[in-house]
């Protein structure tokens, strides 16, 4: 029996990490994040995805607070119903409380007539709206057993989590395996498309930032992550950087 495309996946992909998977064709991911005070949540998600997070969240514990990789609408949606703490970089306090980054898309120079087209409707409905951020944190401080590191470029305050211990990066969209103007998974890495970046060049160099953390398991925003021996993952990353 097929799957319902509508239905999220919860799976664990490391010690004490967690993906959930919604959204049409479990398109979008969400990171739980278990510790000693309880659930951590690491990226937003779509508003759809509110109910689902919470159930899978609250079977693994309590949910302490929302750590936002970003601000964009397919990563806050699920901020504002949440009703926890909501937590992302200085740098992203602006754009999480205001139009989530749509002020620096330049969706008109998207070379496809459909998503071209699609983008705006599927944005505001992917998006949960503006949430007030209860706190701030930064590059070197920790969370649930993972190191912050910013990335910036897709959006000047995204942040991943770094666990040294087993290479584990949880990276929001600092990488893309995923067409997003063809709305499919791809095989291989890719910097986000400069449509939806702040700062295209700083994009690519924080994707070779990312590569030279040698990461065993990279878990991005959207799809399945990638997994590998650091110097297979590095180069998969390099390359990406090298096509920008």
């Amino acid at each position: 029996m097929a799957l319902n495309p509508l239905a999220p996946i919860t799976e664990q992909i490391a010690d004490g990490v967690w993906r959930h998977a919604g959204d049409l064709r479990h398109g979008m991911n969400v990171y739980l994040l278990t510790g000693d005070d309880g659930v951590t949540v690491f990226d937003g998600g779509t508003r759809s995805m509110t109910a689902g997070v919470r159930r899978a969240a609250e079977r693994l514990g309590p949910i302490k607070r929302l750590v936002l990789g970003h601000g964009h609408a397919d990563h806050r949606g699920i901020a504002p119903a949440l009703g926890v703490p909501v937590l992302c970089h200085p740098d992203e306090r602006a754009d999480v409380e205001g139009d989530g980054g749509y002020h620096y898309f330049t969706l008109d120079r998207i070379p496809y007539r459909l998503p071209r087209a699609v983008y705006p409707t599927l944005l505001k409905l992917w998006d949960g709206g503006p949430a007030k951020v209860a706190e701030t944190v930064e590059e070197g401080d920790e969370i649930a057993g993972f190191v912050v590191q910013h990335f910036p470029g897709h959006a000047p305050g995204q942040i991943g989590l770094w666990r040294e211990r087993d290479g584990v990066a949880i990276v929001s969209d600092t990488t893309y395996f995923v067409d997003s103007l063809k709305f499919k998974p791809v095989d291989w890495a890719n910097v986000p498309n400069r449509v939806f970046n702040q700062d295209h060049e700083q994009a690519i160099a924080s994707v070779r930032k990312l590569a030279a953390l040698e990461p065993r398991v990279v878990a991005a925003g959207h799809s399945e992550p990638l997994v590998g021996e650091p110097a297979e993952v590095r180069l998969k990353l390099e390359q990406a950087a090298l096509r920008g």
